[in-house]
Formats: structure tokens, C-alpha cells, sequence
């Protein structure tokens, strides 16, 4: 008699469950389409990169409202110094992960010294810095020799193995600035024409858009990280045209490149962009380079047409 008291229980809490609203199994509602650019947004797009003497490639997202614009987004570039933000990465998780110190040092020597951006080219060798001030100096203004000094510290292959946890295939850092400390896909002779760094500006306002969602290294480094962007000192790229505007970003040049990656943050949202400009016909090292010009006149373009 109890045994049948006990299936008769059962099967009457099976049926109420399955009777209980919202207790039955149910299709998931498909996740929202992102809102498509407007064509007349592809047409200026264009029309600016048709009069432009070299190659562009971006990728633009609205990171508010999900609506996007690409041009060759998906096409891996040349990073130069934007690979930088990688770095960065690697340090700020290092730190949070509790394998590394913000005062941990590191010791300028002739072996990271490298010329370009930056101050410590210029400093004597024995200088000690912490890991921080090299990755401060590294992201505000574009420091090579502090560059070579995190990376040292770190390894290219450690950053190269976060961006794979991150889930980024195209974004891998080659080598220190200059040469040395290759990394393993620094040594594969199909990425020798990259240089320093390899990416695609898909990818780069993706890390872009997993720090302002506090997804890289909990959610306090993020910020700290956007923090940092935000006070780089080069804006003559993407943000010449909107001083009035909080932006975080990063740069990168070499002699026919001029590469830029940052968030704009505007009252239609925060627009997350990565531009490259390569195979420029002659070197311009002047605030008024060709694609500097361009980059200001693409990301005004980008901001009204994806803005909410």
C-alpha cells in the first residue's frame, strides 16, 4: 500500500510539473538581427576609400545598439603598434590571475632598447621601472623600448596564448619591436610579412568590445584598461575631428601604414572602430598624412551612420 501511495505521488508531481506554466521546455526566442547600416553609409564609405592612394580595411561596430559596417573587416593586416593592446591584455591578466605584480621590475638594457615612439630610448641603461610604468608608457605614448620591456617580462607566446583563450584566430603578436623574443608564429615564414603584430580590425573592436563589456580579466581590469586607452596622446587618426569627445584608443604607423583602434564615445552610442591604412605610395610622417585624414573623415561617416 505505501509503495503505491509513493508511484501515485510521483506521477502526480510529474504531472503538475509538466502542467506548471513556464516549467515545460520552450524554444528560445532567436536572438535580435543587428540593425544594417543604411546603404547610403556603404556608399560614402566607399567613395572616400576609392580617392585614397593605398589599401583600407576596417570594421565598425555600434556597440549599443549591435548595428555594424565592414569593409574588408575579416582581411588580416599589419598591426603595428595596435598590437600593443594585446600586450596589455596579457599584463592586466597576468596581474589579476595573481602571476605577475604591478611592482615587479623590470631593467632597461641595451637588449630592449629600441628608437621611434617614446622616452626611454633616450634614458640610461640600468633604469628601473615597474611592470605598470612600462605598460603605462607602452599604451600613452606608444613606448617601444617600454614595449620590449613588457615583453620581455611576459613572453610573445603568453600573449599570443591569451588572445587563443580570448577566442581571437587572427590577432598574434610576432616578436619585440625591432626583432627578437620571437614568438612561435613569429618564426612561420608565411607571417615574416606582418612584422610586429598581425590582426584584423573584426577582431580589434572585438577585444574593444570585451573591455567595455568588463569581460578581459574581471570586470575592474577591463576598466582600468579602457582608462588607460583613454589616455593615449596620439588622436590625429579616427579622432582628429571630435576633440569634444571621450575616446579610448590606440594607434600604430610605419613608414606606409597608418593604423588606428578605438571606442568614440558619443550620445548615439558608443561606436567601437578599427581602421588600417596600408601600401601607401610614399612615406608621410607628417600630422596630415594621407590617411590620417582619411581615418578622421571615415570615422565622422561611421558615427553618423551607425548611431541610434
Amino acid at each position: 500500500m505505501n509503495m503505491r501511495r509513493t508511484l501515485s505521488a510521483v506521477v502526480l508531481a510529474l504531472a503538475a510539473f509538466s502542467f506548471t506554466p513556464g516549467a515545460a521546455a520552450q524554444t528560445p526566442a532567436p536572438s535580435p538581427t543587428p540593425p544594417s547600416p543604411p546603404a547610403e553609409l556603404d556608399a560614402r564609405v566607399r567613395a572616400e576609400v576609392a580617392a585614397f592612394k593605398g589599401k583600407v580595411y576596417l570594421y565598425a561596430k555600434n556597440l549599443d545598439t549591435g548595428a555594424v559596417y565592414s569593409l574588408g573587416g575579416d582581411e588580416r593586416v599589419r598591426t603595428a603598434s595596435t598590437i600593443k593592446l594585446a600586450v596589455m591584455v596579457e599584463a592586466f591578466a597576468r596581474v589579476a590571475e595573481g602571476k605577475a605584480k604591478w611592482d615587479d621590475e623590470v631593467v632597461l638594457t641595451k637588449s630592449v632598447r629600441y628608437a621611434g615612439s617614446g622616452v626611454l630610448q633616450d634614458l640610461a641603461d640600468g633604469l628601473r621601472l615597474r611592470l605598470r610604468d612600462a605598460v603605462v608608457l607602452m599604451i600613452t605614448v606608444s613606448d617601444n623600448t617600454a614595449t620590449n620591456l613588457a615583453v620581455e617580462y611576459l613572453t610573445a607566446d603568453a600573449v599570443n596564448d591569451r588572445m587563443a583563450s580570448l577566442g581571437f584566430k587572427d590577432t598574434r603578436l610576432m616578436r619585440k619591436v625591432g626583432g627578437g623574443g620571437e614568438s612561435r608564429e613569429g618564426k612561420l615564414e608565411e607571417n615574416k610579412r606582418f612584422g610586429l603584430g598581425r590582426s584584423s580590425p573584426r577582431e580589434m573592436v572585438t577585444l574593444l568590445e570585451k573591455l567595455e563589456r568588463g569581460e578581459v580579466a574581471g570586470a575592474a581590469a577591463s576598466k582600468e584598461m579602457i582608462e588607460l586607452l583613454k589616455k593615449e596622446k596620439y588622436s590625429d587618426g579616427l579622432f582628429r575631428w571630435n576633440w569634444k569627445l571621450p575616446v579610448a584608443n590606440k594607434t600604430g604607423a610605419l613608414d606606409r601604414l597608418r593604423s588606428d583602434v578605438g571606442v568614440i564615445y558619443t550620445p548615439r552610442g558608443r561606436v567601437a572602430v578599427a581602421v588600417t591604412c596600408d601600401d601607401m605610395p610614399e612615406a608621410d610622417w607628417t600630422d596630415d598624412n594621407p590617411a590620417l585624414l582619411l581615418m578622421s573623415r571615415l570615422s565622422r561617416l561611421l558615427v553618423d551612420g551607425l548611431g541610434k
